[in-house]
């Protein structure tokens, strides 16, 4: 049974199975949405805040929220400010990603591409400048206008299955479906993976990518953790999504990008289908590690708050010594982590950013002022702290050269 209040919506039944039996196992506070920047002539208004909880469904290993927040606020009320093209690191990655899709599923010139959460197009244009009939679909309206600026074919919708009969009367079906870190989006999974299978033939692939929950909590990465990302995903969770829906998974590849991501090909069920031997495998693994063992969680929980002490008494004693410290990074996963220790813009001076979209706005809740790296080179002696930690190299090599004195906080 689903209560909504302004903007949120409590659940607490399973997304897959739809029992009520589960457990809390994720407590991070309250929390605004983690891709929220704010203008400077909207500082006088309060961004909305959530409860940022994480339950688990035993049975299915479904790992969810238990308040979801409104689709279209997520992502329209303040402008999205995430962009697949943010870093070299990000273009590497996509690239790489395009030329691994074409070559496994050795894609005639004819094939037909959607790419669900199609951002600002930069990967749906690498598929696009090949010939191939590519289609985006995303929900943020800045994105979509960033995509149609490059030429795309981009549709401004939250996809869904109702939306995916929409696309069907006028592309049939595609032979390739994409969604990178957006499956994990979706308020209703189920309604998303039927959606994709409306547009899929017996040939079709559909393919997604977004953070592997194991790795989240074996680096103990809970600032991946946000309202965006109502699910989290286990193989385990993965194989019941879609198994509900009659399809099943061909290949698993797993990388390091966010930290650590799986890559998952599924396909339609047919008579006599093997799904990916890795699969059995996977799930045992994640069940050894604990994760969808409640009581885990709790030795989980205490770790993290230790840290956030640890940190904390680090960060009073460079403030109480006059010092400036400087946050790297204005990213989802960042806003999480600031608000979660509850650093705020009398403890934190700027967060830097070399983003266009971010630049000259602030933190959600934090009110943190964004700038970019040059801010550095004010200050005979800066501390700094990592918000993106899955580019922190690139950062701190490029941030050294402007300020040679800068310390990072460990």
């Amino acid at each position: 049974m689903a209560r909504k209040k302004i903007g949120l919506i409590l659940i607490n039944k399973c997304l897959i199975s739809k029992s009520t039996n589960l457990h809390k196992i994720i407590d991070l506070g309250i929390h605004p949405f983690a891709d929220t920047f704010i203008k400077k002539n909207q500082l006088h208004l309060m961004e909305p805040v959530y409860p940022l909880q994480c339950y688990l469904c035993k049975k299915t290993g479904s790992i969810q929220l238990k308040y979801f927040t409104d689709s279209n606020m997520r992502y329209n009320l303040y402008d999205y400010s995430y962009t697949s093209s943010n870093s070299n690191y990000s273009r590497s990655h996509w690239d790489d990603y395009f030329y691994n899709v074409k070559n496994k599923l050795n894609l005639n010139k004819k094939a037909k591409i959607l790419e669900i959460g199609s951002n600002d197009g930069y990967l749906l244009k690498k598929f696009n400048i090949n010939d191939y009939l590519a289609v985006g679909v995303d929900s943020s309206k800045l994105m979509t206008k960033i995509s149609r600026k490059k030429g795309l074919k981009s549709y401004n919708e939250i996809f869904d299955l109702k939306f995916s009969k929409i696309l069907k009367n006028k592309y049939a079906f595609f032979d390739v479906i994409i969604a990178n870190n957006v499956l994990n989006h979706s308020n209703d999974p189920l309604n998303f993976v039927k959606g994709v299978k409306n547009l899929m033939n017996n040939n079709s692939t559909f393919i997604f990518e977004l953070p592997y929950w194991y790795d989240t909590i074996k680096t103990e990465r809970y600032d991946q953790i946000y309202h965006e990302h109502v699910t989290y995903f286990t193989i385990k969770f993965a194989k019941n999504l879609f198994s509900k829906c009659g399809m099943y998974i061909s290949d698993i590849q797993k990388n390091s990008y966010h930290g650590g991501s799986i890559r998952l090909y599924c396909k339609k069920k047919y008579k006599n289908y093997r799904e990916f031997k890795l699969v059995k495998k996977m799930i045992l693994k994640e069940e050894k590690k604990g994760l969808f063992n409640p009581d885990f969680y709790k030795f989980f929980m205490r770790k993290i708050e230790n840290k956030r002490n640890n940190l904390l008494t680090k960060i009073l004693k460079i403030k109480n010594s006059r010092g400036v410290i400087i946050g790297f990074g204005a990213a989802a996963k960042g806003n999480t982590f600031l608000n979660y220790h509850k650093l705020d813009n009398s403890l934190i001076t700027y967060v830097t950013d070399p983003s266009i979209y971010k630049k000259g706005k602030y933190t959600p809740l934090s009110r943190i002022p964004i700038v970019g790296d040059n801010i550095l080179s004010k200050y005979k002696k800066v501390h700094g702290l990592m918000l993106s930690w899955n580019i922190s190299n690139d950062i701190i090599k490029k941030l050294k050269k402007i300020n040679k004195n800068l310390v990072i906080i460990k």
